[in-house]
């Protein structure tokens, strides 16, 4: 007689058990936050979009999602690279198609050589953990991005970090504690605050240091052709490093960094992301190529994209929204707990308004907010309506009493 085994369902399976220290962990550093501060729904997930909605959640700076030369550039890829070998990028000789990309971008941004990566993040995790040391002391601007912080530490290097977009405080750190590297972004990705570059790189030059400039936000947006922020102050020859996620105006997954060309076999043999991480696959890198070439010539987009960051800052600012610690692309409408957070986020929602809400470890504790994005594809009827929802949102959460409000209005002139 044949005996049927009734499939166990995933709920039914018994479940391997956790040891207590991590059950603590849990609940201790997560549960009682899901339940008391976020009213059990996860912090990040809010409503569906649906077509009527404006979504200022996402980073195509440019509007490029779906660019036919782009899509057809993947597509022709996937048809006729049946040879490749997936590997580890350092098993890839010179002269093939990420190489030659390699050279491209080097060619755009002014740079000597580079290096293609798989996310922005394992660009700086792999550069900084091979450029620092443990007597390599790393001055961190402390609004930098996560993944600069852990570069730093995984390269075991002494962290020093001084306050946000402050030259003359990066100078009193270094005379403390001698020549290193520098490192900051560009843009920054929670504020959308403009790094006052021209200084941060003079007071690095006169400590001996060496600079880290993460592009990723200004990479495709500012500069001639959208080379960066580096390239529009003259200063590319003058910073030892630039990295950059691909994931922001070239709507893609990958990363980049540039390097003196004396790093690159060295750093091939000390990265870890480059030694154990696969390369990019064909139709990725076809991709790529095709958004550079895109980007280039995206003049039009750089300056729709510009028009709308200053119309609608302008707006937000008329409708009592304290957004002054940014300038760019990227708003932060930091409403502080995590609770008022979600309400911000809410009552945009109901005003069909999508934007993300950043909260620690992506902030400080108690300085959460809704994080709006600009792109260069935003319809004039679209910014009326977020115009027009931001006021009837102002009224119901007052963001002139949010901390941030009047920590602004307590500094002195």
């Amino acid at each position: 007689m044949e005996v049927l085994h009734k499939p166990v369902s995933a709920s039914a399976a018994r479940r391997p058990i956790l040891s207590a220290r991590l059950q603590q962990r849990i609940e201790t550093q997560f549960s009682a936050r899901l339940r008391d501060e976020w009213g059990g729904r996860f912090v990040t997930h809010g409503k569906s979009p649906d077509t009527n909605d404006v979504r200022l959640d996402g980073n195509d700076y440019l509007a490029i999602t779906g660019h036919p030369e782009i899509v057809q550039a993947q597509l022709s890829s996937l048809r006729s690279d049946r040879e490749f070998v997936l590997q580890s990028g350092v098993f890839q000789l010179e002269g093939n198609s990420a190489w030659q990309l390699e050279r491209a971008f080097c060619d755009w941004l002014g740079v000597e050589d580079g290096l293609l990566c798989q996310s922005g993040y394992t660009a700086n995790l792999g550069l900084l953990q091979v450029v620092a040391d443990a007597d390599t002391p790393v001055y961190m601007d402390s609004l930098a991005h996560m993944s600069l912080w852990e570069g730093a530490r995984a390269a075991n290097a002494p962290v020093h970090a001084f306050r946000h977009n402050d030259p003359a405080h990066l100078a009193k750190v270094m005379a403390r504690h001698g020549p290193g590297l520098v490192v900051v972004d560009s843009v920054y990705s929670t504020t959308g605050a403009l790094c006052p570059l021209v200084q941060i790189v003079e007071a690095a030059e006169a400590a001996g240091s060496m600079i880290l400039v993460d592009e990723s936000h200004s990479v495709g947006t500012h500069g001639p052709a959208g080379a960066g922020l580096c390239a529009q102050l003259g200063l590319t020859s003058r910073v030892q490093f630039i990295t950059c996620s691909l994931a922001k105006a070239f709507a893609g997954r990958a990363g980049f960094f540039s390097m003196p060309a004396q790093l690159r076999n060295y750093l091939m043999c000390h990265s870890f992301p480059s030694i154990f991480s696969s390369c990019l696959l064909p139709h990725e890198v076809a991709g790529l190529r095709a958004t550079l070439e895109v980007v280039k010539r995206s003049d039009d987009a750089r300056r729709k994209l510009f028009a709308n960051t200053l119309r609608l800052r302008g707006s937000l600012s008329d409708a009592g929204y304290p957004i002054h610690q940014g300038s760019e692309q990227i708003i932060s409408l930091e409403a502080g707990l995590e609770l008022d957070t979600l309400a911000l986020r809410d009552a945009l929602e109901a005003q069909g308004v999508i934007g993300s809400v950043f909260c620690a470890p992506a902030t400080s504790r108690n300085r959460a907010m809704v994080r709006l994005t600009l792109n260069a594809g935003l319809t004039e009827a679209e910014l009326s309506h977020v115009e027009s929802a931001a006021r009837v949102v102002a009224a119901k959460v007052k963001p002139w009493e949010w901390p941030i409000a009047r920590r602004n209005r307590a500094q002195p002139a």
